[in-house]
């Protein structure tokens, strides 16, 4: 509510154009029906924003963090052969992105979801063995999915996993699955504000700033936006 009256009040103060810097934009895991009589209320918010006077809305779903990712782990100067995994069929193309940053294969993960938040390995669709494996997602919640993926991998003959994601919501306990799992680190950026309980040994926060700062400049400038996702 305190976005939309904003929106509003610019607005009405003439404002040419309202441009909102929304990182984390909260209700974007619900964008479609995945069952009868479910809402879809990414739609629903982003008919909020429009309606109160938003002309643009810079998210970081729009804004990929892949470039900040890969930067991090291209300093690290690995020894080892890498692979990209995604966790799921669904993030294939993000995995197959950073894949193209780090120029290295792709693994997916077989999964099912019995339940919410829970989710079982069926298999593993890819050569891990002998490799150090970056599992890439969009968001870590719980971090069961994460965690039985690591597990899935080192099971496979993997030598390192390290988890990365773009928001870390980490509702409890995923803090503590990620400290007690085989993960050595999850690299994950400042989209929300972790508190300083949640920012455990494992956890890299990386900033988007400079991302989002060098995209409102193209935007100013009318310079293309592709161009800072591309390897």
């Amino acid at each position: 509510m305190e976005v939309l009256i904003m929106i509003d009040a610019l607005k009405r103060a003439s404002a040419k154009s309202v441009n909102l810097v929304m990182p984390y934009y909260g209700y974007s895991r619900q964008d479609r029906k995945a069952s009868s009589r479910q809402p879809i209320s990414a739609k629903l918010v982003a008919d909020l924003l429009q309606a109160a006077g938003a002309s643009r809305i810079l998210a970081m779903d729009n804004f990929v963090a892949i470039p900040i990712i890969a930067h991090y782990f291209r300093r690290k100067n690995f020894t080892h052969e890498l692979v990209v995994v995604s966790p799921d069929h669904g993030g294939v193309a993000r995995a197959r992105q950073l894949a193209d940053f780090l120029n290295c294969p792709i693994a997916i993960i077989d999964k099912r979801r019995p339940r919410p938040n829970v989710s079982e390995v069926m298999n593993v669709i890819g050569e891990v063995e002998g490799k150090i494996a970056i599992i890439i997602d969009d968001i870590i919640d719980t971090g069961g999915s994460i965690v039985n993926a690591a597990s899935a991998l080192i099971e496979r003959g993997s030598l390192e996993i390290y988890a990365a994601c773009t928001h870390p919501v980490f509702t409890y306990p995923a803090n503590e699955r990620i400290e007690e799992s085989a993960i050595k680190e999850c690299i994950v950026t400042n989209t929300i504000c972790l508190p300083q309980e949640k920012l455990t040994p494992k956890i890299i926060q990386l900033s988007v700033g400079p991302l989002i700062g060098q995209g409102i400049i193209n935007i100013i400038r009318d310079e293309s936006i592709s161009i800072l996702f591309t390897p």
